[in-house]
């Protein structure tokens, strides 16, 4: 999965923005469009009571005397229509919804987001009943996109999406973060190395950790899609030692996606006929589709493709290289299937397991039943009830082959580990990255 259209530039955080009333609303408070009401019971504890609405009055019911906003101290700003609380008559309010789930995304301003927001605003993600907030993280360079995509959402008029927030300071957007989509990081650039690349985005990654550990809610849920994204994932987690390690993920179902649809491709069937498809290891060219535990309606693979060649060759060369092979076509690397992975990601974790199958993410490896080396993240089979956590499946069998790739890509990702020990609080780096792996599209 590339994310050279997704990444958000990197800036210092002490970056502050004020936004500041046009001085012929400040100066006549009778005709500015802002206003004050009770809130809602979707209203969140630590916002602000006073507020910021681009609304005219004629547009809002029964507008109470105009209100400044009172936080000016704060980075983490409402946007437009967003800014409007309501002040929901009894009968009015809608008893089916959920209480507020507040969603944090970095890289807000790239394509992948451009994507991800609006499913996200939608429903489509939690569910039709569960009403969001966005809060979304861009950059110093990126503001003003990060402006247009508020605006968008504002136009969009989803019922579901109650606040959005925009800023370049994680401390303020990661407040209270139920999930954090961690999709910001920088391309590898012209004769980067793959160790150049983990030191640089490791140290984004470290201080998100941080800011999740200080701001976020402790039961805060985070994927990382921004490459290396198994080791910018082991960085996070150990830079937020108070929130559950088993709680981070790093971002390999668009790799599971892809295995699965080649595999439908081969057998003639539609690929939701495949399950059990797991992706093992690094999100690299290491990685391992998984086909020995796999099945197409409900038969093993390798009893529906009996061509063992292709399945130990082509099919693992397929998965590995559809990325390159899109950017050959198309001449941009993935965002929307990347955004749909993401989505996978996350109703995998809201909704249960379908019985007898699972789901590949890649995960914090203490504990884990098939031998591999612990206090990495490592892409593993997972089953979840939908309650957000996960368990790991134990139900899996081994060969030679597959025991064989497995190490392999342990090896490397304990070689990134080595690499980044510095941002792990573990001691002096040492690289000794034994290839260049990175998958095609990440440069």
């Amino acid at each position: 999965m590339s994310l050279a259209m997704a990444m958000a530039e990197v800036s210092p955080y002490s970056y502050t923005r004020f936004q500041n009333l046009p001085s012929n609303l400040s100066s006549n408070p009778s005709t500015a469009h802002f206003f004050q009401k009770r809130r809602s019971s979707f209203q969140h504890p630590h916002r602000p009571p006073s507020i910021c609405c681009s609304v005219a009055p004629s547009q809002v019911e029964s507008p109470v005397a105009p209100v400044l906003p009172t936080d000016a101290a704060s980075n983490r700003e409402c946007y437009g229509v967003f800014c409007t609380t309501y002040d929901l008559k009894a009968d009015d309010k809608t008893r089916s919804w959920k209480s507020l789930i507040r969603v944090a995304v970095s890289g807000a301003a790239g394509m992948i987001s451009n994507h991800l927001l609006f499913k996200l605003a939608s429903g489509e993600v939690f569910g039709s009943d569960q009403p969001i907030v966005l809060n979304l993280l861009g950059s110093e360079r990126s503001y003003q996109a990060l402006e247009g995509v508020a605006m968008e959402l504002e136009d969009s008029l989803y019922p579901l999406l109650r606040e959005v927030s925009i800023g370049i300071n994680p401390y303020d957007i990661f407040q209270d973060a139920e999930w954090a989509l961690l999709i910001g990081a920088k391309p590898r650039g012209p004769g980067m190395e793959r160790a150049g690349l983990l030191d640089i985005n490791g140290q984004i990654f470290a201080e998100q950790g941080k800011a999740l550990n200080a701001v976020a809610s402790r039961d805060v849920k985070v994927i990382v899609v921004g490459n290396p994204c198994n080791t910018n994932a082991l960085i996070c987690l150990k830079n937020a030692p108070n929130i559950p390690a088993k709680n981070f993920h790093a971002l390999t179902r668009l790799d599971e996606n892809r295995a699965k649809c080649q595999l439908a491709l081969k057998a003639g069937v539609f690929y939701d006929k495949v399950s059990n498809v797991t992706i093992w290891g690094n999100h690299s060219t290491t990685q391992v589709p998984d086909f020995l535990n796999a099945k197409i309606n409900g038969i093993p693979v390798k009893e529906v493709i009996t061509d063992r060649k292709w399945l130990e060759q082509e099919f693992t060369e397929r998965v590995q290289k559809r990325g390159g092979v899109l950017i050959k076509k198309w001449g941009r690397s993935s965002a929307a299937s990347t955004a749909v992975s993401i989505v996978d990601a996350i109703r995998s974790l809201v909704t249960p397991t379908a019985n007898g199958d699972w789901f590949s993410s890649g995960v914090y490896t203490n504990g884990n039943p098939y031998g591999i080396a612990e206090d990495i993240v490592f892409s593993m089979p997972c089953r979840s009830n939908g309650d957000g956590d996960y368990e790991l499946v134990k139900e899996v069998v081994f060969d030679d082959f597959l025991r064989e790739r497995i190490e392999k890509t342990e090896a490397e990702l304990i070689a990134e580990k080595r690499c980044v020990a510095h941002l792990t609080g573990e001691g002096n780096a040492y690289c000794d990255l034994p290839e260049d792996t990175m998958l095609p599209g990440e440069q």
